[in-house]
C-alpha cells in the first residue's frame, strides 16, 4: 500500500462513524419496508416543505421586518449529492475551488483510489481542505439542512428515514402514536426550512464570514506549502520536539501531515492560548518552534484578523437564526413535539440553551425589536462586542 493510499484509508476511517450510521439507517429503512404490519404512510420531506414554506415565509418577514427572496429554491438531494454540496459549502481560495469538488465528490463515492489521485495532484490543498471533509461530512445525519445560492438544501436522506424509524422504534401498533410522529417531522422540517429562510436574508453576514475564511485557508494553504517544504532534518526535530508519534522514514509526507495538524493555526493557537485567542491583537509562539520556522509567527499574526471577523460573522448568523426559530415556533405545536419526539426534551430546557451569538440577537431585540436584525446583518458585531453583548449596543446607540 502506497503512502497516499494509506492517508486515504485514515480520511475514510475518521469519517467511518458517520458512513456506518448512515448504513444502518439505509438498512433499517429498508427492513421497515418489507415488513407488512408497518402499513403506515408519511408524505415526503418535499410534499411538506411546499405546505409550510408559505406560512414560514410570512412569520419571517413579520418578525425580522425582512421578506425572504421569492425566488428561493428549495431542493432535496440524497446523501451522496448533499455531501457534493458540503463541498461547495467550503469557502476555498479560488485556486482550490476544483480541488475541493472533486475531493468531496471522491469521498461522497467512498472512493479510496479516487481520494489517493486527489492528495498526488496537490498535497498542499489537501492537508487543508480535508479538515473541512472530515467535519462537514461527519455531521451529516445531525444536519437537516444547508442554504447555499439562494437554495435550500433539505437532508432528504435523513429526514424521509427518521419518521419512520421512530415510530417503528416505539412498536405495535404503529398507527397508536402515528399522528404524534407525523407531527414532530412536520416540526422538524419547520425548524429546518425556517433556519435557512433566516441564512438567506444574512447576505452582508454571509458575504463577510466568506471573505474572512477565505482568507484564513489562503494563509493555512501558505503554512501547509512551508511545512511541506521543510528539510528532513528540520521535520524530524520539530516532530521530536513537538513530542508527535514517530513516522518511518519511507513516509515522509505522514510526518510532515502531522506537523501541519499540530500547528495550523485553527488548532495550535486555539488549544494553547485557549477561545480567549478570538479578542487578542497579538500572539507569541516558543521560540523554539519560531526557530525552526521563522514565518511561523508573521502566519499566526495574520490569521487572528480573519479567524476572528469568521468568529463573530458566522456566531451572529447562528445565533440570529436560533434566535428566530425560538420566538416563531415558540408556540408552534408541531415543533414541541418536535422536541418531545425526535429530541427528548421541551420547548423551556430548549430555550435556555447558551449560544453567544443568540445571546446578543435577544439583548438588541429587548431594545430595537424588528429592527435588530437590520441592525446585526449590516452592523456585525466585533468578537469582543460578540462576547460582552453591552459594548456592541453602547456602539449601536451611539450611530
Amino acid at each position: 500500500m502506497t503512502e497516499l493510499e494509506e492517508f486515504a484509508d485514515a480520511l475514510l476511517d475518521q469519517i467511518s462513524v458517520e458512513i456506518n450510521e448512515e448504513k444502518d439507517i439505509a438498512n433499517l429503512s429498508s427492513r421497515i419496508g418489507e415488513d407488512s404490519e408497518f402499513a403506515v404512510k408519511f408524505d415526503t420531506p418535499e410534499q411538506i416543505s411546499q405546505k409550510i414554506m408559505p406560512d414560514l415565509r410570512q412569520k419571517l418577514a413579520d418578525f425580522t421586518g425582512i421578506a425572504p427572496d421569492q425566488n428561493i429554491k428549495t431542493e432535496f438531494p440524497g446523501l451522496e449529492e448533499l455531501k457534493k454540496v458540503k463541498g461547495r459549502k467550503v469557502f476555498s481560495t479560488p485556486e482550490a475551488r476544483e480541488f475541493v469538488d472533486k475531493l468531496f465528490a471522491a469521498l461522497a463515492k467512498q472512493d479510496r483510489q479516487g481520494i489517493a489521485s486527489i492528495i498526488k495532484e496537490d498535497t498542499v490543498k489537501f492537508f487543508v481542505y480535508s479538515t473541512y471533509a472530515k467535519a462537514y461530512i461527519s455531521k451529516i445525519s445531525t444536519t437537516y439542512g444547508d442554504y447555499l445560492d439562494n437554495t435550500i438544501f433539505v437532508n432528504n436522506f435523513v429526514l424521509s428515514s427518521y419518521p419512520q424509524i421512530i415510530l417503528y422504534k416505539q412498536g405495535k401498533p404503529y398507527s397508536f402514536r402515528y399522528n404524534e410522529v407525523v407531527s414532530g417531522y412536520t416540526g422538524a422540517l419547520k425548524m429546518t426550512i425556517l433556519e435557512e429562510l433566516v441564512h438567506s436574508i444574512q447576505k452582508n453576514l454571509y458575504e463577510q464570514n466568506k471573505t474572512a475564511v477565505i482568507e484564513v485557508n489562503k494563509i493555512n494553504e501558505e503554512l501547509a506549502k512551508i511545512i511541506l517544504n521543510l528539510d528532513d532534518s528540520t521535520a524530524s526535530k520539530l516532530s521530536e520536539y513537538l513530542q508527535l508519534p514517530d513516522v518511518p522514514a519511507e513516509f515522509p509526507i505522514a510526518k510532515r501531515a502531522n506537523l501541519f495538524f499540530m500547528l495550523n493555526p485553527d488548532n495550535f493557537i486555539v488549544n494553547v492560548l485557549g477561545p480567549d485567542v478570538m479578542t487578542f491583537t497579538k500572539v507569541e509562539i516558543d521560540p523554539v518552534i519560531s526557530e525552526m520556522i521563522p514565518q511561523l509567527l508573521d502566519i499566526y499574526q495574520r490569521w487572528l484578523g480573519p479567524i476572528q471577523r469568521h468568529h463573530a460573522a458566522f456566531s451572529t448568523m447562528e445565533g440570529m437564526a436560533e434566535f428566530c426559530v425560538q420566538n416563531i415556533l415558540a408556540n408552534d405545536d408541531d415543533f414541541a413535539q418536535y422536541l418531545t419526539t425526535f429530541m427528548g426534551t421541551d420547548i423551556s430546557s430548549y430555550q435556555v440553551r447558551k449560544h453567544m451569538g443568540k445571546d446578543l440577537a435577544s439583548l438588541v431585540y429587548s431594545q430595537y425589536g424588528k429592527e435588530t436584525f437590520s441592525i446585526l446583518i449590516q452592523n456585525p458585531p466585533n468578537t469582543r462586542e460578540l462576547k460582552d453583548p453591552q459594548l456592541y449596543l453602547k456602539r449601536i446607540n451611539q450611530k
